[in-house]
């Protein structure tokens, strides 16, 4: 009798939250005081090897229990599959979520339920990645192509991007990948840096930080605008004359403006180089973008961390809307669906800058940069992730950044298991953390 196939046995969640907002961590002109959180969840099995796999989304706050709620909801999904056959081939299970057709009605494919699915869908290729040794960056770039091209939804993309093209990106590919990956081992993939940039920050915060990170090898900042323009114009000022001429300096408007009030305030900023103007308006607003990006050119436009799914990607780079893709780990349909928008914008020859920061995206999208190098554009020319220096260590496997570049990750998995002490102390309400504020609250009020 052949033994029993290893299957998933549960699906637990967890609602993280982290008070960053006491700091002003993380503020910008749309969102002044943040909370980083994340809701996680943890795949457990039967197998023998004991292996888990680790998954979540960000969200800043409250909220956070309605996500849990949404990748609870998907559950029925995932237990009681095989393991061996979830890990062979993680798109059997992203098919199956985004094609459940009465949780669909809840997106299509955006929102919380689609954030819900790649949450599920990350842990399935975190643990697809532990059970074959190699952390994902490498699983992905060292695997078929046509393997890799059957684990993408082509819906609605063969008007910009057809499985024969998506292909034959991938064989191109492959030719150097072994001296590009030996490269990568070597130095790493170049980082930015957004922790100066806060907008709740002082000038002598910024100024400290800002010089601190020249002095740690980053070529590239990152400021938040767009609440007072004199106030960005200090600021930029400030952080100009700290950075010098040599470095890049981004900003960073999360959606905040009108496409006319995006251009003018783009331009009235424009004396301190900015390289790129990121969010500038509605992440939903195409043809907006395209009109902000011709008219503030030579400043490049960047967005996409709340591009909802593939196909608004796709939009962007037919309408010539953006100089700079910015995939989010952790917003889209997972590895799956971040897989057809690094082709996407190989296509349409577009680089790609991550967003990162918030709670473990730096530790997602790493992966997903370093194999677009070493298997899709072969190139990190003009191509950094974002960085940011807070909650790494809650994580076993945090991010190394070392003279300005990430270094590649070396353990089994997509990096996104969270310490289980880091858990118990920060799960909301009832986390000892929490706890311990609200009776802290509690007191005071009495």
């Amino acid at each position: 009798m052949s033994p029993t196939p290893a299957r998933i046995t549960a699906v637990d969640t967890h609602d993280i939250r982290f008070p960053t907002s006491r700091e002003l961590d993380g503020s910008d002109a749309m969102n002044p005081d943040p909370d980083y959180s994340a809701a996680y969840l943890v795949l457990r099995t039967d197998a023998e090897d004991g292996l888990e796999g680790h998954g979540f989304t960000f969200t800043i706050g409250r909220g956070n229990e309605v996500q849990v709620a949404a990748i609870h909801a998907l559950r029925h999904h995932v237990v009681g599959r095989p393991v061996d056959e979830v890990c062979a081939d993680p798109a059997v299970v992203y098919r199956d979520l985004i094609g459940d057709s009465q949780l669909r009605w809840l997106g299509p494919e955006k929102g919380v339920m689609h954030m819900a699915i790649g949450a599920v869908v990350n842990a399935v290729w975190d643990l697809a990645a532990k059970r074959a040794d190699k952390p994902l960056w490498r699983l992905l770039a060292e695997s078929d192509p046509e393997w890799l091209v059957g684990q993408i939804d082509f819906r609605y993309l063969t008007d910009a991007l057809t499985p024969q093209e998506a292909l034959d990106i991938l064989r191109r590919g492959r030719a150097g990948a072994g001296e590009r990956t030996a490269r990568l081992l070597e130095r790493g993939y170049p980082a930015y840096t957004t922790s100066a940039g806060w907008l709740g920050y002082s000038d002598e915060k910024l100024t400290r930080l800002a010089s601190q990170a020249v002095a740690d090898g980053f070529t590239q900042i990152k400021l938040k605008v767009g609440a007072d323009l004199d106030d960005d114009i200090r600021r930029c000022r400030v952080a100009r004359s700290v950075v010098g001429p040599d470095v890049r300096m981004a900003i960073d408007a999360n959606q905040r403006w009108d496409v006319a009030e995006a251009i003018r305030w783009t331009k009235a900023l424009a004396e301190f180089d900015p390289y790129w103007i990121e969010e500038p308006t509605s992440p939903d607003d195409v043809l907006g973008h395209a009109a902000v990006r011709e008219a503030v050119a030579p400043v490049k436009v960047a967005t996409g961390e709340h591009v909802q799914n593939r196909v608004v990607f796709k939009q962007l780079l037919q309408a010539g809307a953006l100089d700079v893709v910015q995939i989010d780990a952790a917003r889209v349909g997972g590895v799956n669906e971040n897989l057809a928008i690094l082709l996407l914008a190989a296509k349409f020859g577009v680089p790609v800058c991550p967003h990162a920061g918030g709670v473990g995206l730096c530790e997602l999208v790493q992966h997903l940069s370093m194999f677009d190098y070493v298997a899709v554009t072969g190139t990190t020319e003009d191509r950094v992730i974002e960085y940011v220096d807070h909650l790494h260590d809650h994580f076993l496997d945090p991010v190394v950044i070392r003279e300005g570049h990430y270094r590649a990750p070396a353990a089994p998995g997509f990096s996104a298991a969270m310490r289980p002490e880091s858990i118990a102390r920060y799960t909301f309400p009832g986390g000892t953390f929490w706890a311990a504020d609200l009776d802290e609250k509690k007191g005071r009020a009495a």
